[in-house]
Order: C-alpha cells, then structure tokens, then sequence
C-alpha cells in the first residue's frame, strides 16, 4: 500500500488494535498463547466438509457477519495486501486470480504491492481490481467465486456485490495482533488448509511468545525501554506517525519501546519537528519503500538536530511491516524492532 502520497498523506491503509486487548494479549506467556489457539479450535466445531470434497462452509468474519461460501474456492479476488499475504505464507497463491490496485494516476498495482511483493506473489497488473473507489466492473470481469476484503474497500460496497451478483464477501480486519491468527485460521478452514495455517500459527504464537518474555525478564530486571520515533512520511510540517490503537503503535510496545506518540490524540498524528525536538527519542524508525528512504526524511526540519540521529541510532524499517496486519508484521517486523530496541535479547 503506498505511504507516498501528497501532503497531508491519508492515514495507512491498516486495522486498529484496542491498547485493552494488546495489554492483556502482553502478558500471556508463549506456552498459554500456543495452548489456547489450540484448545478454540479444537473445540470450535467443523462447519465445512473434510477437504477434497465439494460444498460450501460458514464462517464468521471479522465484522461479525455469517458467510457461507464455497469450499476450497479456486478464484478469489483478494482486496488487501495484508490478506494476500496469508493466502501466500498458507500455498494458496493459485486460487488468486485478483488483487486490489490503487487508481492508475495513484500507481495501480504499484500503488497498493510494493515491488518485493509483486515479484514474490507474481502479481500482475491484468489481476486489477481498483479498490477504492470499487470498480465492479473489474471485479465481475475476473469472475470470482469468493471476494476476500480488508478495509480499504468500504463495508457497503463489498456487501452490495453479494447481494447484487450473488457473490459471497469475507471480510478480514483483525482488531489484535492474536486476530491475525484468528484470520489465518479462518482462511485455513474455507480453503481445507487446516494443517498449512496450524503450522503458520504456532510459528506467530512462538514469536509473540518470546516478546512477552522479553518484556517480563526485562522489566524484573530494571531495563528501560527506549524512547522511539516511528514515522511513515514527512512533509514540511512534521513527521506522520502511529498514535495509540494503531498496529504501528502496538508494534513498538511490544518489542519493548516507548512510543513518543502513544498518547496523541488521533492514530495517526503528525508531529511537529519541535514536538520531536522535545520529545528526544532515543531511537528512530523510518519507514521505507514506495520511493521513501532516509534521505526522504533527512529533508525534515530539525532532522539533524535529534539526538537520535547525532547518536546514529536511526533505523530504516519496510513500512509495509508497520501497515500491514498480517503474519509478516509478527514474523519480520516484530523481530526487527526488539533487535533494534534491544540488541542481541
């Protein structure tokens, strides 16, 4: 999703997670997380038939809704990187025939996938389908079985194709950074990949895990936690960051930092080069990507000023791992702040 677009940037393309609900998810401990994905699932009974067989299967989605849609569906239109990003870790790439792209003057394909992506999920641009505003038109021309949507497209506007065409709409917004197993398990049930989607939870579950024991043994211990600038996009009144129940925000709580916007007034605040001045982060994360680098925000007021960066304690860190709430957040970019946050924890 592009984080490269005119001043003032639109707020990231993401899903919000409750501070409640991440504080509480902190502090289970990696054996619990593990046991009580298992113990939901396993009591939570089947409502699909076993895999290699046709019908359909119910499933609720993240809005609530209660969908029925094909079982092991072999085309799928998927609006939202994050989602295609599932489908790809689950080896359910050959069922996509479609994908989400901004509009052509925003970038098209270019403008939702970063490069890495497109090449890695062999993404092309004849699997456009222009998500917002919603182009039907496109959508019908793929054909699809099953549409797979994430929050870039509005609510009504997926519904009214399943009541319009007759064609069912998931929609996927995980609240937590546990929802993202919830989705991945719920992907594993409509496409028979139950084993594939186990496997990739209990790899979430261990990463997500072990930060919660970081965060315990370093807080027995007296260590504190870095204060940290994480900013996306930087124009001449400031540098655009993650206020409280973003991902981005929850992302840097749990590998232990302290966010200097975690108490700002809106999700995505834009802060005041003096606001940074004062506020004197130990640490600084940039996001990069869709043409961002540190040179983009090296052209911000005060830049040379920050301790931060006198200290050489500035990071540059893919955006798309701050954005986008799929099993790369935890797999990648989880890893990625502790190490910075906390070398060699």
């Amino acid at each position: 999703m592009s984080l490269n677009a005119a001043s003032p940037p639109p707020a990231p393309r993401v899903r919000t997670v409750s501070a409640a609900v991440f504080a509480v998810g902190l502090i289970i401990v990696a054996g619990l997380a593990i046991a009580g994905t298992a113990v939901y699932y396993e009591l939570k009974p089947a409502s699909g038939p076993s895999p290699g067989t046709p019908g359909t299967v119910t499933v609720t989605d993240d809005l609530g809704r209660t969908v029925t849609v094909p079982y092991d569906p072999s085309r799928v239109v998927v609006l939202g990187p994050n989602i295609m990003d599932s489908m790809f870790r689950l080896g359910l790439r050959s069922h996509v025939v479609g994908v989400d792209c901004s509009p052509a003057d925003y970038g098209g394909l270019a403008g939702d996938y970063s490069p890495d992506q497109i090449a890695l999920w062999n993404l092309s641009a004849s699997m456009c389908v222009q998500a917002e505003p919603l182009v039907v038109e496109q959508l019908l021309n793929l054909t699809p079985q099953l549409v797979l949507a994430a929050t870039i497209v509005s609510v009504a506007g997926v519904e009214s194709i399943s009541q319009t065409y007759g064609i069912p709409v998931v929609m996927l917004q995980p609240a937590s950074l546990s929802g993202i197993q919830v989705d991945v398990s719920l992907l594993g049930e409509i496409f028979g990949a139950t084993t594939a989607a186990t496997s990739l939870n209990a790899q979430l579950s261990t990463v997500l895990g072990n930060a919660t024991v970081l965060a315990t043994n370093l807080t027995d211990a007296g260590v504190p936690f870095p204060t940290v600038l994480v900013t996306y996009s930087v124009d001449s009144n400031g540098y655009w960051s993650f206020g409280p129940a973003t991902f981005g925000e929850s992302l840097v709580e749990i590998a232990c930092g302290t966010s200097i916007s975690a108490n700002a007034t809106l999700p995505y605040p834009e802060l005041s080069p003096e606001q940074v001045l004062v506020a004197n982060p130990q640490i600084i994360i940039y996001g990069t990507g869709y043409g961002l680098n540190e040179s983009t925000y090296a052209t911000g007021m005060f830049w040379s000023d920050f301790g931060a960066v006198q200290d050489g304690q500035v990071y540059g860190l893919n955006s798309n791992y701050l954005t986008e709430a799929d099993p790369t957040m935890i797999l990648l970019g989880l890893p990625a702040l502790i190490q910075v946050f906390h070398p060699g924890a």
